[in-house]
């Protein structure tokens, strides 16, 4: 077969990223590339005469053997070549084929199918092996290293963050286990629409016109050939499969692409030089810079947004090829084949996440000395919402003014909130006394330390982590 360098290539997918996300790219080739493509379509053609022998009661494991290994072994440059003469792809696949075959097997190659029965069909099985066998190892994989997080760090304090201001306290493990839940739902609902892709046998309208003229069952017939292709028939079918089965799944991975690229964005800017919570692994011979050589960037993460922004609006594209008028035109047949790269895109984008993820370090001491001066110009100012809270608990009717009084005051002198509180006396001896109702060791320092106020994002955070842990195993 005639190749290529692949710098000769057009596409970004099959060079640079082919080099730097080798392992991800080979997998997808198995499945999505031009020569799966093809061959996927003659091992339907295959699977269409083994059922029309099985029908006759004349298929036999040999027969049943050879024709496999002959789809497999299908060359896609002579099906190319054959292209050049008819201007028709699927006719071509089927003249190749059939002079692959015994001459008393030839009259069933394609025998009451249209082309689609035969592209859908293939597109199915490409799209349901590529995502059970590629796509979704490498989500799972993703899933795993982010549970490994959630769970380690489930006790490390961390300011929280809302509107890009501080907020209250959390723990860095609660705002991983955010992604570990949106990204395992998003991960089981692949796996779920992956099993209900569907295929089809029912002729140029759907309605079994030329399957009719061979046996008295054509929806048997038509089972029986998505059956040795591991597929159901589609309820419905005019020439195409109905496009929602496939759609609904596009659809659920960049709902899962936009929940890695929030993941993406919140680990960069963690990595932001006045943040500094959190960093990427960095190889000893890694630059960062072409001209400032103590730059240490988080370009991984920045890269998966990037591709994000590629393949997101591709969407668009997904959502336009439902619609074919009347029975079938044929304005999907360009934009279809894109699908490949949107899901190169997403898978690579997967493997870049998961490589972030996996050598993702948390600086826990820088963590703690943002958490102490948290609050802007009132350090400690993080743990005004409990004193309020628990001013109200002990019936202080205006308890938030009486706090934000206090926040002012202690902004204005340049002390702690605490140091503040406490000269505050009625207030202060209200809160304590709500906080050793509730059992808290020491009641009159609690506001002293942030990192005690964190609700339950400790506990919900292993949660978390253990249920998807489990799932992702399954």
């Amino acid at each position: 077969m005639e190749t290529r360098n692949i710098f000769q290539n057009l596409s970004c997918i099959d060079h640079r990223y082919s080099l730097s996300e080798a392992a991800a790219f080979d997998g997808l080739s198995k499945y999505i590339s031009e020569e799966a493509s093809i061959r996927s379509c003659a091992r339907a053609e295959a699977a269409l005469v083994k059922a029309h022998l099985k029908l006759r009661g004349q298929l036999t494991d040999q027969t049943a053997a050879m024709l496999d290994q002959t789809a497999q072994n299908l060359d896609p440059q002579e099906v190319y070549a054959e292209e050049e003469k008819t201007k028709h792809n699927i006719r071509a696949l089927v003249n190749v084929f059939k002079t692959k075959v015994p001459a008393d097997i030839g009259p069933y190659v394609h025998l009451g199918a249209t082309s689609v029965d035969i592209l859908d069909t293939a597109l199915s099985c490409r799209m349901r092996d590529v995502t059970q066998n590629v796509v979704l190892p490498e989500l799972k994989a993703l899933e795993k290293a982010l549970c490994t997080i959630a769970d380690r760090e489930a006790e490390t304090p961390q300011v929280g963050r809302t509107h890009g201001q501080h907020a209250v306290p959390i723990t860095f493990g609660w705002s991983i286990a955010e992604f570990v839940s949106r990204l395992g739902k998003s991960i089981l609902r692949i796996e779920e629409l992956s099993n209900q892709l569907k295929g089809k046998l029912a002729g140029p309208v759907g309605s079994y016109n030329g399957p009719s003229m061979i046996v008295k069952d054509p929806e048997e017939l038509e089972r029986t050939y998505l059956g040795f292709l591991g597929l159901e028939p589609s309820e419905y079918s005019n020439q195409l499969v109905e496009p929602e089965y496939l759609l609904r799944l596009l659809l659920e991975m960049n709902v899962a692409f936009g929940i890695i690229a929030n993941l993406a964005d919140d680990l960069r800017n963690l990595q932001r030089s006045e943040i500094g919570e959190v960093y990427e692994y960095f190889a000893s011979t890694q630059v960062g810079s072409s001209t400032m050589p103590q730059k240490r960037n988080p370009w991984n993460s920045e890269h998966v947004k990037s591709l994000w922004k590629a393949m997101c609006p591709r969407v668009i594209t997904f959502y336009m090829d439902q619609i074919s008028e009347h029975q079938r035109d044929l304005t999907n047949s360009a934009s279809q084949r894109f699908i490949a790269d949107y899901v190169s895109g997403f898978t690579m984008a997967v493997a870049r996440m998961k490589a972030v993820v996996s050598g993702l370090h948390a600086d826990r001491e820088n963590m703690a000395k943002n958490l102490a001066e948290a609050g802007g110009k009132v350090r400690g100012g993080v743990l005004a919402e409990p004193a309020y809270i628990l001013l109200g608990e002990a019936g202080v009717n205006d308890g938030h003014e009486v706090i934000r009084k206090i926040t002012l005051e202690a902004e204005q002198s340049g002390k702690t909130f605490f140091e503040v509180l406490k000269t505050h006396t009625d207030a202060y001896q209200k809160i304590t006394a709500q906080l050793e109702k509730l059992g808290v060791q020491d009641p009159a320092n609690f506001f002293e330390d942030p990192s005690r106020y964190r609700g339950l994002a400790a506990e919900k955070s292993r949660r978390i982590a253990k249920k998807y842990a489990e799932l992702m195993g399954e």
